[in-house]
């Protein structure tokens, strides 16, 4: 994908970026989705850094989506922060967000595979039988 293929893409995330780091922050919800559910979940002391430096992530991510830089490097840390709240949250919750359930992975799957269509060149082919898809 060249630069300007991304650009609705890398839009869409940067807004999803925002409202998963900014209000946290401003709320301090942050601090209690540390020393609550993550120190619940083994975590203890080290549920609130913890806590913090995925919201970071989330939120350096930002600049990085609207310049185009640094994408594989936090396409990557989102990818790896979002399988984690796959397997500690959401999917226990099922698939879906909305609907035939709440809570679910749908949302963290489609983010998944938004970021690793930033990380995957344009030019890698899969090819079966010497055809191109």
């Amino acid at each position: 994908m060249n630069k300007i293929n991304t650009l609705f893409i890398r839009f869409a995330l940067t807004i999803i970026m925002i409202m998963h780091s900014v209000p946290s922050f401003i709320t301090m919800d942050v601090i209690y989705f540390g020393s609550g559910f993550l120190a619940q979940k083994g975590f203890g002391s080290m549920g609130v850094p913890l806590a913090i430096l995925v919201k970071l992530v989330h939120l350096i991510t930002i600049p990085a989506l609207i310049f185009d830089k640094y994408l594989i490097l936090f396409s990557v840390l989102n990818i790896c922060i979002l399988l984690g709240g796959i397997v500690m949250i959401h999917f226990q919750e099922g698939w879906y967000v909305v609907g035939g359930g709440s809570n679910g992975i749908e949302f963290n799957f489609l983010l998944i595979f938004i970021f690793l269509s930033l990380i995957i060149p344009n030019d890698i082919y899969i090819t079966t039988k010497n055809k191109q898809l």
